[in-house]
């Protein structure tokens, strides 16, 4: 099965360093980005799993909760949280999934079906794709999906950008321009016509016939 943005997240049941979840009640009314690690005990996402743990609070002042997953057992996690804290200075407060049989990982097409039933023996190249992250809304529907390589560490500020980004999008007929940060001027989408956006934005600028751009509304 291949996701794209607008799926609808696929659900399931799974073991996790807080307990077993059933994943949309464990998402319920609000936002949350599920992030996934070929293997533990790897350099590069020890370092990510920190800097997730340093930026969990700005990820709760969005409403979003963060979930981890790697295709070893909960038993595994537990035990990697010491290195993590050693190596960025961060507790891991938040719940990791344990996907031993690789189920998560097929549902989310992160591995092929064929990848067999057990994370025993695999190495981390054999898990290599299983590097991406997905933002999730309370609608339970997929917004974005990145996927990294194993040598490219993930800059999670920009997962907070893009959240950023997506809400405010969502509860206004704007988009936002590259590289935008919080605060910037956005975009009025095409849907809007000029009368309805002066009404709507007061003043705009018209750099194209179909770009305009304003001052980023108020949430």
């Amino acid at each position: 099965m291949s996701l794209r943005i607008n799926d609808i997240a696929p659900d399931f049941t799974a073991d996790t360093t807080q307990g077993p979840i059933q994943f949309h009640d464990w998402i319920g009314d609000g936002w949350a980005v599920l992030f996934s690690h070929p293997k533990n005990f790897t350099p590069v996402c020890t370092t990510e799993l920190g800097a997730m743990a340093g930026l969990e609070p700005e990820f709760r002042q969005r409403g979003a909760k963060i979930i981890g997953i790697s295709v070893d057992p909960v038993e595994s996690h537990s035990k990697w949280k010491n290195d993590i804290k050693t190596a960025t200075g961060f507790d891991v407060e938040y719940p990791l999934i344990g996907d031993n049989d690789l189920k998560v990982a097929k549902l989310y097409d992160m591995l092929p079906a064929g990848a067999g039933e057990t994370s025993e023996g695999r190495t981390p190249a054999d898990n290599a794709t299983v590097r991406s992250v997905f933002i999730i809304g309370p609608d339970k529907k997929i917004k974005l999906i990145l996927t990294y390589p194993m040598t490219t560490g993930r800059n999670f500020n920009e997962i907070l950008r893009a959240i950023d980004s997506i809400q405010l999008t969502a509860k206004h007929q704007v988009a936002t321009p590259a590289n935008w940060q919080q605060g910037e001027d956005v975009i009025i989408t095409a849907a809007v016509s000029n009368e309805d956006a002066a009404t709507r934005f007061g003043s705009f600028d018209t750099v194209l016939p179909y770009l305009r751009k304003t001052k980023q509304p108020q949430a």
